[in-house]
C-alpha cells in the first residue's frame, strides 16, 4: 500500500471503528501471570481437584475476575513467603496487579481482593544455611 493509497481512503470516525472486547479467563491469567512474576506471591501445583495439593512458589496463584464492561473486579488467592509483613505485601500485590493488568489489557481494574492461603519459607538456595 503507497501513501497515494493510504490518502485517499476516507478515516472513519473513533466511535465507528468498532470496539474490543476482553474475555474475562484473558483477564484472569494475566492477573495469576503477574502476581507471580511480579511478586513474591505463589500458587499450589499437583494433587487432583485440589487434594493432596502443595505450596509452589513457581505456580501461578489462582485468579478470578468479575468483569462488567471495561471495569474489572480480581480475586486472586496466594501464597507468601514466611516471615512477611501480610498487609504490606497484600497491598503491594493489589496495587502491583491492579497497575499491571491496566496497563496491559486497557480495562480499569476497581477492586483486587487477595487471599492468602498458606505460608511457606522460602527454599534456600544452596545446602547451606547463611549466617546473618
Amino acid at each position: 500500500m503507497t501513501q497515494a493509497d493510504t490518502e485517499r481512503r476516507p478515516r472513519r470516525a473513533i466511535e465507528d471503528r468498532g470496539s474490543t472486547s476482553m474475555s474475562r479467563r484473558v483477564l484472569e491469567k494475566i492477573a495469576s501471570q503477574v502476581a507471580r512474576d511480579e511478586t513474591a506471591a505463589g500458587g499450589t501445583s499437583g494433587g487432583f481437584l485440589g487434594i493432596g495439593s502443595k505450596a509452589d512458589f513457581t505456580a501461578r496463584p489462582e485468579a478470578s475476575v468479575e468483569l462488567a464492561g471495561n471495569i474489572a473486579s480480581l480475586w486472586v488467592k496466594v501464597g507468601l513467603p514466611y516471615p512477611v509483613p501480610l498487609r504490606t505485601a497484600t497491598q503491594e500485590l493489589r496495587e502491583r496487579i491492579a497497575g499491571r493488568v491496566t496497563d496491559l489489557t486497557g480495562v480499569q481494574v476497581r477492586q483486587v481482593d487477595v487471599t492468602v492461603a498458606w505460608l511457606s519459607p522460602r527454599p534456600a538456595s544452596s545446602g547451606r544455611r547463611r549466617l546473618l
